[in-house]
């Protein structure tokens, strides 16, 4: 009679940076937690702290490349398991993304990324019979890396459907796989200036945006880069700062800015000499943009509270950054696109309506009121104007022009607004997707005579 064989000896390996990006994307694909947050989370593990600079650096390369290229690593690694992934093996599917993404998006050595995802589940109890598929499968995949990412469609593969049907139908099949290939790249650092913007431009080996945003072409932590601890700059998007350029802001002018976190544009106007009023509705996100304004040496009248109950008196200028799906910052926070829903937009898009409705009646006869949103669904844009000016018989849009956006006339719409995409300055890294439109109150009741027209096809 022969003997059984021992039971699978199971020792915990001791945890490194592997483990900790395989965590993060176990946390945001299966749990849907925002990566951001759960990269944020980080800070306060003790394993994370002790890793060295390259080490941290790994987990969010790796995190952050498995979550861009998420739907291109599932449909590769579906294509090849023959009965769908493994049941009961929670950490076979992470473990496999981070390996997927290590071999086809980073300078990892392939063996290295198959070594460790072998060792990682066959620590595991519930994972390991399945080294051998994983093995099989991760080794067919590094001899054919190179026709998997010649064949790989950004649209098809990295886009979910619903996304990818909506975006083709409000700009055309081109745009939306230009805008779809945009988010398969890290975004790059941009920065707001205080002043000398060609000065700064040099000085962190960038260039020159339209709009004077600086993109940085320094590499570092952005703490360590020249003139962060000096307040000389912010971190923000190219095209996150344009609605502000649309408010025209100046010395004394006040404005109130809501849902005002986490300070960008905050920091803008009050850069440029106006009074701010600041909103939002977190107190920690609040704390950030204080703390913030704090290293610039700017000041603004913060307050914790919801936008859609704040009051007080007219204000000749607001900016509303309205809650939004965010589909424009994919590039930066790519596990978006997995997390949002149709639902999603819907619900917001009904929270913007009563955002503007509210904020039109905290603005002055004859002031300006900028609404901006951060996402490249129709209707948390050109949709949204389109009905408020329909409800709204004292409010008429005024067009944006090329010369207030620094010649940037590639994003003004036919109807005036501004419609920036993923894929434009697409030779030069590319830029978040922002909607803006400024609507100015008539000195007193008329009936609108002008309405943006909707249209399903986008002109850019």
């Amino acid at each position: 009679m022969k003997r059984p064989k021992p039971a699978q000896s199971f020792e915990p390996l001791p945890r490194d940076a592997r483990d900790c990006a395989i965590e993060v994307i176990r946390d945001v694909v299966q749990r849907r937690l925002a990566l951001d947050e759960r990269l944020e989370r980080l800070s306060g593990d003790e394993d994370y702290r002790s890793f060295s600079g390259s080490d941290r650096g790994l987990v969010r390369a790796i995190a952050s490349a498995a979550l861009r290229g998420l739907g291109i690593i599932r449909h590769t690694l579906l294509s090849r398991l023959r009965d769908g992934l493994p049941p009961n093996a929670a950490l076979f599917e992470p473990v496999m993304i981070s390996a997927i993404a290590q071999i086809l998006y980073l300078d990892v050595p392939d063996y290295a990324a198959v070594d460790t995802a072998i060792e990682k589940l066959r620590a595991d109890r519930r994972s390991d019979r399945y080294v051998p598929l994983a093995n099989a499968v991760l080794r067919a995949i590094t001899r054919e890396k190179a026709e998997i990412l010649a064949t790989a469609d950004p649209l098809a593969h990295n886009t979910p459907e619903w996304l990818a049907a909506r975006w083709t139908k409000s700009y055309g099949e081109d745009v939306a796989r230009a805008i779809a290939a945009a988010h398969l790249w890290p975004a790059p650092l941009d920065i707001s200036v205080k002043s000398d913007p060609m000065g700064w431009t040099n000085r962190m080996n960038g260039t020159l945006l339209p709009g004077d945003t600086v993109r940085v072409g320094l590499k570092g932590s952005v703490p360590d880069l020249p003139g962060f601890a000096e307040g000389q700059w912010w971190v923000q998007d190219a095209a996150a700062a344009l609605p502000v350029k649309l408010l025209a802001p100046h010395e004394g002018l006040r404005v109130l800015d809501l849902c005002a976190a986490p300070g960008g544009k905050t920091a803008q106007l009050a850069s440029a000499g106006a009074l701010v009023t600041s909103v939002d509705r977190s107190a920690p996100r609040l704390k950030r943009l204080e703390q913030n304004l704090e290293r610039l040496g700017l000041t603004a009248d913060i307050h914790v509270a919801d936008a859609l109950s704040f009051t007080g008196a007219p204000f000749p200028a607001i900016l509303l950054d309205a809650p939004c799906s965010a589909t424009g910052t994919i590039r930066r926070h790519p596990d978006v696109a997995w997390s949002k829903t149709l639902a999603d937009v819907a619900t917001l898009a009904a929270l913007q309506a009563r955002l503007l409705d509210h904020a039109w009646t905290l603005l002055e006869p004859g002031g300006t009121l900028v609404f901006a949103t951060c996402s490249l669904e129709i209707e948390e844009g050109e949709a949204q104007i389109t009905a408020f000016l329909a409800r709204t018989p004292d409010a008429r849009l005024v067009p944006a022009t090329p010369e207030e956006l620094g010649g940037w006339s590639e994003i003004i719409t036919a109807e005036g607004t501004i419609r920036a995409l993923p894929s434009h300055l697409a030779n030069m890294g590319g830029c978040d997707g922002f909607f803006a439109s400024r609507l100015v109150k008539a000195s007193h009741q008329v009936k609108a005579s002008h309405q943006v027209k909707a249209s399903r096809q986008v002109k850019v």
